[in-house]
């Protein structure tokens, strides 16, 4: 019968005030749900291009330039054909993968290490699985005016506002030299220029990098609030992980029987059954050139002895009641074991009694 307890202890025993269990935590992230900020994969690509184009920009303004220079010298003055639309197309394909080859795999790189910094490996495709509720717009409404999206709206917002603010203050220190380019050669108010977007893009970069810490962050309450787990729900796991209690009764119950056969199985080996005479019953074997004592190949008690009995009689074994005996047996051997030196003399004075009864002493 089902413990009914008062309305506010159930209210209490079903509050999600607990921290996940090991089991539960497992469970969620093999369903892919992890604590995981998108910011962070995005901070670090950015970063990472950045720095990319810091390094690599002359060469790939070089690449750039090389283009330029071959279309407007060489393939301007090409008749168009099939074979050399053809030639160009291959041509300028080649071109635009060696020159974004290096920003996306700097991309790739990124974006991996930015996952895996936050969640380690996981390979799973349950959010890739169809749900139908997903399909529910009255769910998806709930979304989209939930508390969550708007705190996801404000935190953009936050971010646009601070990264916005950084960047014009960038600007702003290099105002001065900015009103002085129209004064410079181009090749001067290009540098300029570049060098003023690299530092641009560098600070909003690690400012955006520091956003994501924190909304990772904050990413890992909520996930940590939203596994929480109620007393009934940690006693439910633990139910389960110990397994129902009729199984484990019907395991036993089947791994009790197959020990029975297994005895019974054995029992016409046996040279002598002895008993207590409806409480124990405990079979010896003795092989003198092969075995260096007497051993115990089947032993039972209450109903198992008398089913051990009842077989032993049907194989025509000497039954022989000694309480003390049987008694002292169950109670220090198993089954497979050799019978122990301090019972050996009476174990053998038994086995010398049975061998006189079969002449074979």
């Amino acid at each position: 019968m089902q413990k009914r307890y008062p309305l506010d202890l159930q209210f209490f025993a079903s509050e999600k005030t607990e921290k996940a269990t090991p089991q539960k935590r497992q469970e969620s992230k093999r369903k892919g749900q992890v604590a995981k900020s998108a910011e962070v994969p995005a901070a670090l690509i950015m970063l990472g291009g950045i720095l990319l184009l810091n390094f690599l920009g002359g060469w790939i303004l070089d690449r750039l330039l090389a283009i330029f220079r071959i279309n407007f010298n060489q393939y301007i003055g090409w008749e168009w054909s099939p074979s050399n639309i053809r030639t160009l197309f291959e041509q300028m394909t080649f071109d635009a993968v060696i020159i974004m080859a290096p920003i996306m795999i700097i991309a790739m790189v990124f974006g991996f290490l930015g996952n895996y910094i936050q969640i380690g490996s996981l390979f799973t495709t349950e959010p890739l699985m169809m749900k139908l509720e997903r399909l529910n717009p009255i769910e998806g409404a709930k979304r989209i005016f939930s508390i969550r999206a708007l705190v996801e709206l404000l935190k953009s917002l936050l971010k646009i506002g601070i990264i916005g603010f950084a960047a014009f203050s960038v600007l702003w220190s290099a105002k001065q030299e900015l009103f002085l380019l129209s004064q410079k050669s181009i090749g001067f108010s290009l540098s300029f220029i570049g060098s003023l977007v690299f530092k641009m893009g560098l600070v909003a970069s690690i400012i955006l990098l520091v956003l994501s810490i924190l909304d990772y962050m904050y990413q890992k309450y909520e996930f940590e609030k939203g596994i929480r787990m109620s007393k009934q729900d940690i006693k439910d796991e633990f139910k389960k992980a110990e397994g129902d209690p009729l199984i484990k009764s019907k395991i036993k119950e089947r791994q009790r029987q197959m020990s029975m056969n297994r005895m019974i199985q054995d029992l016409p080996n046996a040279d002598v059954l002895i008993t207590n005479p409806t409480h124990y019953a405990i079979a010896i074997k003795y092989d003198a050139e092969t075995m260096e004592a007497p051993m115990v190949i089947a032993m039972g008690k209450d109903h198992l002895a008398l089913k051990i009995k009842e077989k032993a009689r049907e194989l025509e074994i000497v039954i022989m009641e000694n309480k003390p005996l049987a008694r002292a047996l169950y109670d220090q051997v198993e089954i497979g074991d050799y019978v122990p030196e301090e019972l050996f003399l009476a174990v053998a004075e038994v086995l010398a009694y049975i061998y006189r009864l079969k002449g074979k002493i």
